[in-house]
């Protein structure tokens, strides 16, 4: 156990669980620990799948705890938000495949959590929301620009400018979250999700992946060559030809995650 994050691993999946009651807040400690964690995890290419979810019944995330605002000091804000950054950053250049479970309140730096990850699943009862702007702050971990980025300008204005709670239904439908899941089945929806990104190979996942961000950023003219020069790229990787033999052979594929490693 971390602070305030407990770790496990599950095959190739790593699961991780905020539990800092009542309400699973961010302290600057808290984001440290993720920063680090995510630190390690890239140090294991063996994992190809991260899944986030809240302790308790009630809360993914409600964000961060106001009392580190409270003073009012703005050398405390901008240690606190550059905290925010690196750790939610960290997360979003994951290498593999990040699945937020929201299993209840998403507030603030909770959705914001959400939102660096790849896909969402939000269980029946969760509410979503960053009301920052309602004391006097701003979302600064991401939840403009990503935000804006998932559901358009229009509903990004209501629910920061106007401070717009949305339930998990709504969230689905206007693209917020991916699933849409019954009370208390959102780890499994995860797992079961994980254990389909445990079926690719690796490597593809990452290149994947990758060309996916670059198109979020760059012309699509300018990624549609780099979509080639990847695909090439993995015929240099053992995994492309076990990829192709375990199909024609019509069995599991066995992966390699690090160079020198043995298919088994």
């Amino acid at each position: 156990m971390t602070t305030h994050i407990h770790v496990a691993y599950h095959g190739h999946t790593a699961w991780l669980t905020l539990d800092n009651p009542p309400a699973n807040t961010w302290s600057e400690a808290g984001l440290a620990t993720l920063a680090r964690i995510m630190d390690e995890l890239h140090e294991r290419p063996e994992i190809v799948a991260l899944v986030l979810t809240g302790a308790g019944e009630k809360f993914f995330c409600a964000g961060a705890d106001l009392h580190q605002f409270a003073s009012g000091d703005a050398e405390v804000a901008q240690r606190v938000g550059e905290a925010f950054g690196r750790a939610f950053d960290a997360l979003a250049d994951f290498a593999g495949v990040s699945i937020a479970a929201i299993n209840g309140f998403a507030m603030g730096g909770g959705l914001e959590l959400a939102l660096a990850c790849d896909i969402r699943i939000a269980e029946q009862q969760a509410v979503l929301a960053l009301p920052e702007a309602s004391v006097g702050l701003l979302p600064c971990a991401g939840g403009t620009q990503r935000l804006t980025e998932l559901v358009g300008p229009g509903w990004a204005k209501r629910m920061i400018l106007c401070g717009a709670r949305v339930d998990a239904p709504l969230a689905h439908q206007i693209g917020l979250v991916e699933q849409l899941v019954p009370r208390g089945h959102g780890r499994e929806a995860a797992r079961l999700l994980a254990e389909q990104a445990e079926r690719q190979s690796p490597a593809a996942l990452r290149a994947c992946k990758r060309l996916i961000n670059e198109g979020r950023h760059r012309p699509q003219a300018q990624v549609l060559p780099l979509e080639r020069e990847q695909f090439t790229a993995l015929f240099s990787d053992p995994n492309q030809r076990e990829g192709v033999q375990a199909f024609l052979a019509k069995r599991p594929a066995r992966w390699r995650y690090r160079e020198g490693e043995e298919n088994d």
